[in-house]
């Protein structure tokens, strides 16, 4: 039947592409990076999702996965990288879509059904769980610090000796430009946290999704916990003499 046919590459890469978009605007809403009413609650991979009603927001995001998609086609996407930062720029978590290309495939032939993939229909299925999984996530990372206004940025890291094949556009700024180290995966310590969200292998392209927290989340978390106690007892009323 139809609904049995394996994947293509076309179909791993546009559902792959597709999903890391849904995922980043629910990881906005579920991170509270926003406030709440900035966001539409939809129905996706029969599953609730979140998105954004921002324009400027929402052209960003667009803009980034496009530019992902195009490097993903290539085989030149090792991961792509949702980093959550504070005011400061210090990166307080990740949230890493690793890929992993299993497959050459020429591009007359990425249309055609790749044999022992995954089928067409257990794609989205995977994506639902990914995305119950995310939804529920705040109950293992907790809140974030909430000094000030906590951002986020995309980020692109390709395989080694890889390099952005999109040229940008006369007066236009390049699509993509390097990333502080901090952000990145290799600019996290060794006491940084990493939770295993869920994978699936496709037998095209490979897909998991990972949250990286910081060590200077923890710390600055702990400062602000010292700072209430602190605070806690200062305003404490005295305790009345027994004299």
């Amino acid at each position: 039947m139809p609904s049995q046919e394996s994947l293509t590459f076309n179909q791993a890469a546009h559902g792959i592409t597709e999903f890391i978009e849904v995922a980043i605007h629910t990881i906005l809403y579920v991170r509270q990076i926003y406030p709440a009413d900035l966001f539409v609650r939809r129905k996706k991979y029969e599953t609730p999702v979140y998105q954004s009603r921002h324009p400027s927001l929402n052209e960003y995001i667009a803009g980034a996965i496009k530019a992902i998609g195009d490097e993903l086609v290539l085989g030149n996407v090792d991961k792509v990288v949702m980093v959550i930062k504070d005011k400061d720029e210090v990166a307080l978590e990740r949230f890493i879509f690793s890929v992993q290309n299993m497959i050459a495939v020429e591009s007359f032939n990425r249309d055609t059904s790749v044999e022992g993939a995954m089928a067409t229909t257990a794609l989205g299925q995977y994506f639902r769980s990914f995305m119950v999984k995310l939804n529920m996530i705040e109950s293992q990372l907790g809140e974030l610090p909430r000094d000030g206004d906590n951002s986020f940025a995309i980020l692109l890291e390709l395989q080694d000796g890889k390099a952005p094949s999109a040229t940008p556009v006369k007066d236009d700024p390049p699509p993509w430009v390097p990333a502080t180290t901090q952000h990145t995966t290799s600019g996290a310590s060794e006491q940084a946290e990493l939770h295993m969200i869920r994978a699936v292998d496709t037998g095209v392209i490979n897909l998991s999704l990972a949250v990286q927290e910081s060590a200077d989340k923890t710390r600055i978390l702990a400062e602000h916990g010292a700072a209430e106690r602190d605070k806690e007892a200062a305003d404490a009323p005295a305790e009345p003499s027994k004299d």
